[in-house]
């Protein structure tokens, strides 16, 4: 798999962990690479309380570790009105509605790219689903799996 397609997948899990937690107003962020950016992608949420916000950050936390990933630097969890978890391609930002208001990222980074969370998840899901096929059937045969032909059942 290349790393774009790894990258989304990464992201994707980081939003269906957001998800999960009942996170408001989950946004994505695809940055410019010339606009002095460092990282490629910003994925934005909301919680209503500190408990909350703290579940998102956990759940996004222990979502990407179970894919072999570690937060590179994380801060803002203890007072949890802005959680950042850093991950070097892309930064999880959650935030109390109010914080969000007024740090107003999606009005700094203008520039970028606005995605919706479902045009990153559809793509890898699907991906995700047809390697595990294959390599179930690899494993088992030996062999790379062909596709599978259709066929129609005859009428009685």
């Amino acid at each position: 798999m290349k790393k774009k397609d790894d990258l989304k997948l990464q992201v994707s899990e980081a939003i269906l962990a957001c998800q999960d937690k009942q996170a408001d107003n989950v946004t994505v962020l695809e940055l410019e690479k010339d606009s002095g950016a460092f990282t490629d992608y910003f994925v934005m949420c909301s919680g209503s309380n500190s408990r909350q916000i703290q579940a998102i950050a956990d759940a996004v936390d222990e979502r990407l570790e179970a894919l072999g990933m570690r937060v590179t630097h994380a801060e803002g969890y203890k007072q949890a009105e802005w959680v950042l978890l850093d991950y070097v391609d892309f930064v999880v930002h959650v935030f109390s509605e109010k914080a969000r208001q007024f740090y107003d990222l999606e009005r700094l980074w203008k520039s970028a790219r606005r995605l919706e969370p479902a045009e990153l998840m559809a793509k890898p899901k699907l991906r995700r689903a047809t390697i595990a096929k294959a390599t179930a059937t690899k494993s088992a045969t030996g062999k790379a799996a062909a596709a599978p032909k259709k066929t129609r059942k005859k009428k009685a």
